[in-house]
């Protein structure tokens, strides 16, 4: 099958993938009740700007920077650099210089001693201008340790740690095999170009980096080994899942011995217990209520320019054109947390997110490959705090017997104390080499006491129980504000890997 072929067969069986997960989407909300639809409200708390694009100049965001000296900049997938001057202005109209063309789907853009390295597909290239006219004339390969033959080998780059190291997730050949060398794998790129073997068991990655504790994720997608979309935390030598990549351990002994295989059809909680080196899914994106293929995350960190959300991580969704939130704990040395509704109603699949100088948050994206919900082929937008404060879920966190869940707004005394409030089920996902797979185990643990803050900001709930490898799915659609607000999404879901001690 050619190319062409071969792309127009995958569109088209996306777009039944599409509607049929959008009637099962619509199935269950029926059931449980919308977890979004609240665009208009969302409008007044966090409107969508539109930045506006040169003409007849095609700008698919794939990879954005912030500069030391605040310049923004962004990698596109035709394999261009542009420096955007004015994305912060209230009523924007930018200008747009290109600075650099000529590479291959730009996933990860980051600067180090005045200039910009880029992961793009084939390799990572340090692109600079020598001669200072504003255009780049040397490009440098620092890495290509790994294959590429496949048009969805993709490869996405972290920022830089604090030693100036880079890390590269490199997706499956097809999103099944792993017939290019380490396709599967994360790559270490130190800062003089040395390259390692970090991590294994990758299927199809959609963005590597940090998060507020400057722990390393990347973010994978539903598929084989993977019933929904998820945030994994990433530890040198750790494997996630998906064998493909056993094949490229002859060549990387830094990993050491090959780990077992899992099991299919089993359940994570139990494969990790038998896998030492198999790191369960941090924070898992129930499918369609959380999303269908996540994308790159950015961390707040804007000392309140963007709301109440400081520290937590903000995410796009590429076929339900959407960003969400997403918070993250350790607990007795394994990451996990939890996920919530942010915004929808972008205006295409979006690729990746950027907090700009001014604190607002940057999306970007495209339509190509795959149908998305937002109209257009590709866009740039801004989302930005308008001031109001919203009535959400701020954090959840894990307690020996229940959780912690704390509030942007204090809540009222009535709803707040009653455990009629907090509407909580739990479920699972097999583990298994199929593409995708239902929630089972469907749990719905009583709610035995609920202890609400002086202040109003935050309830303690205790439940009858706590299962490792579950789910939790948080319904509080009853609690109210003190001033009788309703919540602007009710929806929560933290995955539950380790429980603290007493």
């Amino acid at each position: 099958m050619n190319y062409s072929r071969r792309n127009s067969y995958w569109q088209l069986l996306c777009l039944v993938l599409v509607i049929s997960g959008t009637i099962a989407g619509a199935a269950r909300s029926e059931e449980v009740g919308d977890r979004w639809g609240t665009e208009e409200r969302e409008r007044e708390y966090y409107p969508i700007v539109n930045i506006p694009l040169p003409k007849d100049t095609v700008i698919e965001a794939g990879a954005f920077a912030v500069l030391p000296d605040r310049r923004f900049a962004v990698g596109t997938r035709h394999g261009e650099i542009f420096f955007i001057d004015g994305i912060d202005a209230a009523k924007p109209n930018p200008s747009f210089h290109r600075f650099a063309s000529g590479l291959d789907e730009i996933f990860g853009l980051t600067w180090q001693d005045n200039a910009f390295r880029v992961t793009q597909s084939c390799e990572l290239t340090r692109v600079s201008d020598s001669n200072r006219d504003g255009v780049a004339d040397r490009f440098e390969t620092v890495s290509d340790a790994w294959g590429y033959a496949n048009y969805h080998e993709y490869a996405f780059g972290s920022k830089l740690d604090a030693e100036g190291n880079q890390f590269v997730a490199l997706g499956l050949s097809e999103s099944y095999y792993s017939h290019a060398l380490n396709r599967g794998f994360i790559m270490k790129v130190a800062h003089d170009g040395k390259t390692t073997a970090f991590a294994s068991g990758l299927r199809s990655p959609g963005g590597i980096g940090f998060d507020e504790h400057r722990a390393l994720f990347y973010v994978e997608s539903q598929g084989p080994w993977n019933c929904s979309c998820s945030l994994k935390a990433v530890a040198p030598n750790s494997f996630h899942g998906h064998p493909a990549s056993f094949n490229w351990y002859k060549y990387a002994p830094e990993l050491g011995p090959v780990p077992e295989t899992p099991k299919s059809g089993t359940r994570i909680a139990s494969e990790r217990k038998r896998i030492s080196e198999l790191t369960p899914y941090a924070v898992i994106f129930p499918y369609i209520r959380m999303g269908r293929s996540i994308t790159a995350f950015s961390v707040n960190q804007t000392q309140g320019k963007f709301g109440p959300f400081e520290n937590q991580l903000f995410l796009g969704d590429y076929t339900l054109s959407i960003v969400m939130r997403a918070t993250t704990e350790q607990v007795n040395g394994v990451w996990q947390g939890a996920c919530y509704p942010f915004r929808e109603g972008l205006s295409t699949g979006i690729l990746n997110v950027e907090f700009t100088p001014g604190g607002k948050l940057l999306c970007g994206g495209t339509n190509r490959g795959w149908p998305v919900r937002g109209i257009k082929p590709f866009a740039l937008e801004r989302l930005e705090w308008s001031g109001k404060l919203p009535f959400e879920i701020n954090r959840i966190t894990i307690e020996p017997d229940g959780f912690k869940v704390t509030f942007t707004k204090p809540v009222d005394l009535t709803t707040g104390s009653s455990p009629d409030s907090y509407a909580i089920s739990s479920f699972t996902h097999p583990y298994h080499g199929g593409y995708g797979g239902p929630e089972v185990d469907q749990q719905k643990p009583r709610v035995k006491l609920v202890s609400l803050a002086e202040d109003g900001l935050s309830a303690r709930v205790v439940l009858e129980k706590l299962d490792q490898g579950f789910v939790y799915e948080f319904d509080l659609f009853k609690l109210r504000s003190r001033d009788k607000d309703e919540l602007l999404h009710r929806h929560a879901y933290y995955t539950v890997n380790e429980i603290p001690s007493r």
